[in-house]
């Protein structure tokens, strides 16, 4: 084991270090639209994000990318907490279904990715955005390459 790896944070610690806030001021998808990270554990992820009026599609609703931004983000993240310190991923595959549109004037959309299998090569994992009164937005299913770092 080098000791880069010995060093290394978990992926369940790096997330957790990204939820106290440690990252803040580091560039990142997560900071440009104002995502949080609400829950962080073991295979699961949920993550919030106020809707504002830079988030809208030619018809004046939120985006469908800003759903499967999300979504990606808390699958990903969700596989993330899986893996051990030197071991990362990469999205190989993402399926989002789209159920209603959502309003771009503050609403609360919240996102849970949940791990169904963590394997050695591979993991996959599903999602679903709710808007601020419990209605389904989005769902998603992942599958995600595991690499080693180091």
């Amino acid at each position: 084991m080098s000791t880069t790896e010995s060093t290394a944070p978990s992926g369940l610690e790096l997330l957790r270090r990204v939820q106290s806030g440690a990252f803040a001021d580091t560039p990142s998808i997560g900071g440009l639209l104002g995502m949080r990270f609400d829950v962080v554990e073991h295979g699961r992820i949920v993550v919030s994000l106020d809707t504002r009026p830079d988030f809208a599609n030619p018809l004046g609703t939120v985006h469908g990318g800003i759903a499967a931004t999300l979504l990606d983000s808390a699958m990903g993240c969700a596989v993330h907490t899986t893996l051990p310190a030197g071991v990362g991923y990469t999205t190989l595959e993402l399926k989002v279904n789209y159920i209603r549109a959502a309003r771009t004037d503050g609403q609360v959309l919240t996102t849970e990715g949940t791990v169904v299998h963590a394997g050695r090569r591979t993991a996959t994992a599903e999602g679903k955005v709710h808007d601020e009164a419990g209605k389904l937005i989005a769902h998603a299913t992942t599958t995600c390459l595991i690499l080693p770092t180091s």
